[in-house]
């Protein structure tokens, strides 16, 4: 999630340990404590470009991490606010801050691996935009009137309201998903495997993945008062032998890829144009392939060359407006 989500409900949560004398305090410490975690984005190289991804939403995010983490994060806060908060109340504060930070990246689709060391998996539930206005402007509303009025029944209200919000997320993931192996099936195919995730900043219009054979078929599920779809674009999932025969065998450019396909979740797929291996979760426009980043191959590099990373997130006018179309106005054919 953005910064400003994550601050926010680290404060909101770390409010439920607050009283009328410390609530300012406390939601600074859960604020901080629920970014404290994406100080992994540090962690790069100028000459490995997979090292970011490999890292971010990683340890720092784990579930076992979290007592560390809010040790840290309260380590360094007691000493601003030990005139008015004890180590005690630092630390739980901090604790239920950071705790939240990990557990909300993983309603993303972007992944988390919640369960490191014990696991490399990425989590993702996908039940929430990276960006979501309509959680975070109403939780910060409520946060702003906890800490205006010393009234901790606000915090909770804060509470409740992501809650619920992340919950009707998942509500209509399984709607979104219904529709979307109908649409499959309606095309004689077997989805081999699915994912599906929300389009920026609302939980209404999704981006459904599917595989059949050799292939990604990409769409737009709209999850309205009824499910709607709009059609999109197919391509063929990332192959060395067709795309990049000349590629050589244990190259670091083959190994970055392999990096890729596990941050990816093996949703790779290729553009020739650009000679970029792409990340197919990602576009703005959700059911289209245009990738917002990827790996740019030159099969002329040395071995022990790196992959160079592409990243693009402009989007057109028309595009745009397509966009609002399918979300706003439902342009989608009926289901």
């Amino acid at each position: 999630m953005d910064p400003i989500s994550q601050g926010t409900v680290g404060a909101a949560f770390a409010q439920s340990a607050a009283n009328k004398n410390n609530i300012i305090k406390i939601s600074i410490v859960g604020f901080l404590s629920g970014l404290a975690p994406d100080l992994d984005v540090l962690i790069r190289s100028s000459t490995d470009p997979v090292l970011f991804l490999e890292y971010h939403r990683q340890f720092t995010h784990s579930l076992f991490f979290i007592p560390f983490g809010a040790l840290i994060v309260a380590t360094l806060s007691f000493p601003i606010f030990r005139k008015s908060l004890s180590f005690k109340t630092t630390y739980l504060a901090s604790l239920l801050g950071y705790a939240t930070h990990g557990l909300l990246d993983a309603c993303t689709s972007y992944g988390t691996v919640l369960f490191w060391p014990f696991s490399n998996e990425r989590i993702t539930w996908n039940n929430i935009s990276i960006v979501d206005p309509l959680l975070t402007i109403p939780a910060l509303i409520l946060l702003g009137a906890a800490v205006k009025t010393n009234r901790q029944r606000f915090s909770f209200l804060a509470v409740g309201w992501i809650v619920s919000y992340l919950a009707l997320g998942f509500v209509q993931y399984e709607r979104a998903l219904s529709s979307g192996l109908k649409l499959a099936q309606s095309r004689g195919h077997i989805a081999e495997r699915i994912t599906l995730k929300p389009s920026f900043g609302n939980l209404i219009l999704w981006k459904s993945i599917y595989q059949h054979g050799d292939s990604f078929y990409v769409d737009a599920i709209r999850a309205g008062r009824a499910l709607t779809w709009c059609p999109g674009e197919s391509i063929k999932i990332f192959d060395y032998q067709y795309h990049l025969p000349n590629l050589e065998e244990d190259s670091q450019q083959m190994r970055d890829i392999e990096r890729f396909r596990w941050f990816s979740q093996d949703y790779l797929g290729f553009d020739g144009d650009k000679n970029l291996v792409t990340d197919v979760r990602y576009s703005m426009v959700p059911n289209q392939i245009a990738p917002m980043w990827g790996l740019v191959i030159d099969e002329r590099r040395s071995k022990n060359e790196h992959a160079a990373w592409w990243a693009s997130r402009n989007v057109d006018n028309e595009s745009f407006t397509f966009f609002k179309e399918m979300l706003l106005v439902g342009k989608c054919s009926a289901k």
